[in-house]
C-alpha cells in the first residue's frame, strides 16, 4: 500500500483514479481546489472510508501542501489538478496559466522539500507523476502520430499552459533531481466527465432533445481514451515507470467527431427511443468551428507497450456503450451537476 497525494481528485480523471486507487488498496489523500468542474458526488461511495482523506485546497499553497505531505507520510505525488476546457481557456487564459503553471510550479517547490527532508530508501521510491495532454503537441495532418520525441507546438492557451507545466516538471528533475513521471494522454471519456465536454455534452443535449452543435465540418480527429484506461496506465507508470521519463497514453481509436456523435446517437435511440420514433441524427446542427482547432490528434503509445506492458481494455465501441449507459444510469449526477453556473452554452468564440 502507498500513501498517494492526487490532486485533482474530484474531477473527472481524478475521481475515477481515486475510485479505483483505493479498491486497490492504496490510502489516498485528495486535495482539491472544488472549482466548478470538482464535484464531491463523484466520491460519494468514499465517505467514511478510512483510504480516502478528502481536503479541499489549492495545489500552490505551499504551506498546506507541505504540511499534507509530513503528516500524511506522503510516498507519491498524481498530479491531475488543472483547467482543462479549451473552449474556456479560449475566453480566460489567465486562470489557465494561474493554475496549470503557476500552481503546478507550487506544488513542485512543495515537492522538491519534502523529498529532499527523507530518509535515502524513501528518497529513491518517491514518485512525482504529472498527468498531461497530447495537445502540447500541437496537430497532426492526415497521417503519422505523436510519440514521446515529437516537438512540443501548442496551438490553444490550454495546451500552452499545460505545455509549459510539462516543462517545469522536466526541469525540476534534470536541475533538481526531484524523481518525475510524465503522462501525456489522448481524448478521455467516460463516467463523471463534466458535460461541457463533447460526449457527456451531446448525451445530455440528446436526452433532452436539444440541437447538437458540431463545431467545422465535424471531421477534426481525436484518439478517444477510456477513462478506466487511462487511470490502469498511470498506474502502471507510478509502479514501473523510469524517474525522468515521459509516456504517451492513447487508445488506438481514432474517430472524426461526426462519427462520435453518430454513435452516441444511434446508443440513446437503441436504448431510450424518442415517442415519435425519430432518429437524434437530425438535432445535429454543425456550428462555427473554434477558433485555433486541431484538425487531428493521435497517440504512439508504443513505449508505455513495450517497456511497461501496459494495455487498454476497452475498444472505442465497447467504451462509449459503457459510457452512454452510465449516463441513463445516473441521471441525478448530471443534473445536480448541471444546477451549477454551466448550462451547456457555447464556450470559447472568441474570448480576448
Amino acid at each position: 500500500m502507498k500513501n498517494l497525494l492526487v490532486t485533482g481528485g474530484a474531477g473527472f480523471i481524478g475521481g475515477n483514479f481515486v475510485l479505483s486507487a483505493v479498491a486497490q488498496g492504496h490510502r489516498v489523500v485528495n486535495l482539491d481546489k472544488l472549482t466548478y468542474a470538482g464535484n464531491l458526488d463523484t466520491l460519494a461511495t468514499l465517505r467514511g472510508n478510512p483510504g480516502h482523506v478528502f481536503v479541499q485546497g489549492d495545489i500552490g499553497d505551499r504551506a498546506l501542501v507541505g504540511k499534507l505531505l509530513v503528516e500524511q507520510r506522503i510516498d507519491a505525488i498524481v498530479n491531475f489538478a488543472a483547467e482543462s476546457h479549451v473552449d474556456r481557456s479560449i475566453d480566460g487564459p489567465a486562470e489557465f496559466v494561474h493554475t496549470n503553471v503557476v500552481g503546478t510550479l507550487g506544488l513542485l517547490e512543495s515537492a522538491v522539500a519534502h523529498w529532499r527532508a527523507l530518509p535515502p530508501s524513501e528518497q529513491t521510491n518517491f514518485r512525482f507523476l504529472h498527468v498531461s495532454t497530447d495537445e502540447v503537441y500541437g496537430s497532426l495532418g492526415e497521417s503519422g502520430k505523436f510519440t514521446e520525441q515529437t516537438a512540443y507546438a501548442p496551438n490553444s492557451p490550454y495546451s500552452a499552459s499545460k505545455a509549459s507545466s510539462d516543462h517545469l516538471v522536466r526541469a525540476f528533475h534534470h536541475t533538481y533531481g526531484l524523481p518525475t513521471l510524465t503522462t501525456n494522454c489522448s481524448n478521455n471519456y467516460g463516467p463523471y466527465q463534466f458535460p461541457e465536454k463533447l460526449i457527456p455534452l451531446m448525451i445530455h443535449k440528446a436526452l433532452i432533445g436539444e440541437k447538437l452543435p458540431v463545431y467545422g465540418d465535424g471531421r477534426n480527429v481525436r484518439d478517444w481514451l477510456f477513462v478506466g484506461d487511462h487511470c490502469s496506465a498511470i498506474r502502471c507508470v507510478l509502479e514501473a515507470g523510469k524517474p525522468g521519463e515521459v509516456y504517451n497514453v492513447g487508445g488506438d481509436a481514432e474517430r472524426e467527431n461526426i462519427h462520435v456523435v453518430k454513435t452516441i446517437c444511434a446508443l440513446l435511440d437503441e436504448r431510450r427511443p424518442l415517442a415519435n420514433g425519430a432518429t437524434r441524427e437530425a438535432l445535429i446542427a454543425f456550428v462555427k468551428d473554434r477558433p485555433g482547432h486541431d484538425r487531428r490528434y493521435a497517440i504512439d503509445a508504443g513505449k508505455l507497450k513495450r517497456e511497461l506492458g501496459w494495455s487498454q481494455s476497452e475498444s472505442f465501441e465497447s467504451g462509449i456503450a459503457k459510457t452512454v449507459d452510465w449516463y441513463l444510469a445516473n441521471e441525478s449526477w448530471s443534473a445536480r451537476v448541471l444546477d451549477g453556473s454551466y448550462r451547456g452554452e457555447r464556450l470559447g468564440q472568441g474570448g480576448i
